[in-house]
């Protein structure tokens, strides 16, 4: 991964064999999940098991673009509601700033 990347270049043109639409396709489609699952998985009403999955959903997505903070913030947050254990304030701000870096580096590839 670039350094200071949200989003691992050499994996995703691995990952779409270096196919530029596809590569945007996924990353519109991933900037989708995180803006979809992010709420769901800080919605204290839901249950643990829809708060998890929403978040292995969301890690599962990371990992195909290679959005690497946002898999490990996701999968923390996964981890500790499968061990019925609460989700850390930390581990939410972290996959807020994750997502927040992923979706402005999609954004700002848009514009440049």
């Amino acid at each position: 991964m670039q350094h200071g990347s949200a989003i691992d270049r050499v994996h995703l043109d691995a990952q779409t064999f270096g196919d530029g639409a596809l590569a945007d396709e996924l990353l519109d489609l991933f900037a989708g999940q995180c803006r979809s699952l992010s709420p769901r998985i800080r919605d204290v009403v839901a249950s643990p098991a829809e708060r998890a999955d929403a978040a292995h959903t969301l890690k599962g997505s990371a990992l195909g673009v290679g959005a690497g903070a946002v898999a490990e913030a996701a999968s923390r947050i996964e981890n500790g509601l499968r061990r019925g254990g609460p989700v850390e304030p930390a581990d939410l701000a972290a996959l807020a700033a994750a997502v927040a870096a992923a979706l402005a580096e999609i954004e700002g590839a848009r514009r440049g």
